[in-house]
């Protein structure tokens, strides 16, 4: 146990142990039921009398801080534990700023995964090729270099950044060089950047109604008005996109979350609209690696000739969220201010993940991968729809991704919360369409397919069944 203890005090060396070890156990420093050094071992670490601190354990025994057990030694109760809450809870305790209404959100790792897991956004862990990676991470720690030892650019590896543009040209069509391409930390830090860069107090953005929950509080958070659009089967409505918009947010290779692709002739009206009003566009291509056809539309960056587009990816959906690797493919007028703010607010990303990375690109293993776990999901993709077939529920089609969203129909008996809400209670999760609109939409469930065990996917759907059994029978 580290102490700091003044000597110095003039109410004496007893006194000033008994302060430090009573500061160490009411601040959370020594959790309830951690064994304390003995007498002995803590008076020569403090160098002071053993008499001094068998004093202050014998004090903060008789004020329930400590209990002493025979032949064990002496341990913390359950009373400091309490201690930090009672401070963190005082009339002098900081607190957000006027109108803070953000909360942090329970994610996949809070809490142990359920038998039949339809969580959205959750890859195979499974699939992930471990060892593989391990033996890249240790080339990469054994290489060193004088990007190992020093603090990175905010762009990011240089030769991650061109196996990252080699990747997306081929395997998606964009058009990028090694230049055009800022390492992030996943998708999220990518749209937070832009919106540092970008984003004034009061100016308007656009996102598609239901769409991703965490990009419109990010723009809200950055104080902007986000206005929702709807979708429909050809996906954004780009008609209902406000003139003064100053941003569009959009998923059109597989819109989050029910799954069409944007249609090119919507495509075409989007970037004819930002050409028109001078709008910025982000198009957030999060998972269609995993397509079930041969070649996606073109992206909107590929399209664009103006340079409107700033083009979004993630490896966090085709390998592991915990790498916390993504990429920001943008126009060279925002390159330098995007590099500038990556620098003041995070400086740089881990190298030798990115090296690691860029080496798993060029040696072909991403594009391995990729192949190999599409036809698991793929495969997976086809026993849910025909598991789902009998449910008082409309599938919405869906090309590629990692999940699907269904509309449940008038006839079923239970709204989407309620439905999530009792599956849970039987071990199986799934997400409420509702939880992705701000405005009244048809009401659906999303169910992945990444986190599914294959051979769980009909037994969690006769879960559902059972709880929609009335109008299963009819």
């Amino acid at each position: 146990m580290d102490l700091a203890v003044d000597l110095s005090h003039r109410t004496g060396r007893t006194d000033a142990v008994y302060r430090a070890l009573r500061d160490a156990l009411t601040t959370g420093r020594v959790a309830a039921g951690e064994r304390l050094p003995s007498t002995r071992d803590l008076a020569r670490d403090l160098g002071v009398s053993r008499a001094s601190v068998a004093t202050a354990y014998e004090r903060l025994v008789a004020e329930g801080f400590l209990e002493t057990r025979p032949g064990a030694g002496t341990y913390a109760t359950a009373a400091a534990s309490d201690a930090p809450a009672r401070r963190r809870r005082g009339p002098g305790a900081l607190r957000p700023r006027a109108g803070w209404r953000w909360a942090p959100r329970p994610t996949s790792g809070d809490r142990a995964a359920p038998a039949h897991d339809f969580r959205v956004g959750i890859p195979d862990a499974s699939l992930f090729p471990y060892d593989t990676w391990r033996r890249l991470l240790a080339a990469e720690s054994r290489a060193g270099g004088p990007a190992a030892g020093s603090y990175g650019g905010p762009a990011g590896l240089p030769r991650f950044r061109a196996a990252v543009a080699r990747y997306v040209s081929g395997a998606r069509g964009v058009h990028a060089e090694p230049d055009d391409v800022i390492a992030t930390t996943g998708a999220q830090q990518a749209l937070d950047l832009v919106a540092r860069v970008l984003l004034e107090p009061g100016d308007v953005v656009a996102v598609e109604d239901p769409g991703y929950p965490e990009a419109r509080e990010l723009f809200a958070l950055h104080g902007a008005r986000v206005v929702p659009v709807p979708v429909d089967d050809q996906g954004l409505v780009v008609e209902e996109i406000p003139p003064h918009a100053r941003l569009v947010y959009t998923t059109p290779s597989h819109q989050f979350p029910l799954g069409m692709p944007l249609s090119l002739a919507r495509r075409r009206a989007l970037l004819a609209h930002a050409s028109r009003y001078g709008t910025a566009v982000v198009e957030d291509d999060y998972d269609s690696e995993f397509r079930r056809t041969r070649r996606p539309l073109e992206p909107l960056q590929a399209l664009d000739r103006d340079g409107r587009v700033l083009y979004v990816g993630t490896f966090s959906k085709s390998l592991l969220p915990g790498l916390r690797a993504g990429y920001l493919v943008a126009p060279h007028s925002l390159r330098d201010a995007l590099l500038a703010a990556r620098q003041l607010t995070d400086g740089h990303g881990a190298v030798h993940v990115q090296g690691a990375l860029a080496r798993f690109i060029d040696d072909g293993l991403l594009a391995r991968h990729v192949r190999r776990a599409g036809a698991r999901y793929a495969e997976r993709h086809e026993i849910l729809l025909d598991a789902l077939r009998g449910l008082p529920v409309e599938p919405v089609p869906s090309a590629a991704g990692l999940h699907v969203a269904a509309y449940l129909r008038a006839d079923a008996p239970l709204g989407s919360r309620a439905l999530a809400a009792r599956a849970l209670r039987r071990s199986v999760a799934l997400e409420s369409l509702t939880a992705f609109a701000t405005g009244p939409h048809r009401d659906g469930i999303v169910l992945g397919i990444g986190g599914a065990v294959t051979g769980a996917i009909r037994p969690g759907v006769r879960v559902l069944e059972s709880l929609l059994a009335p109008a299963v029978r009819r």
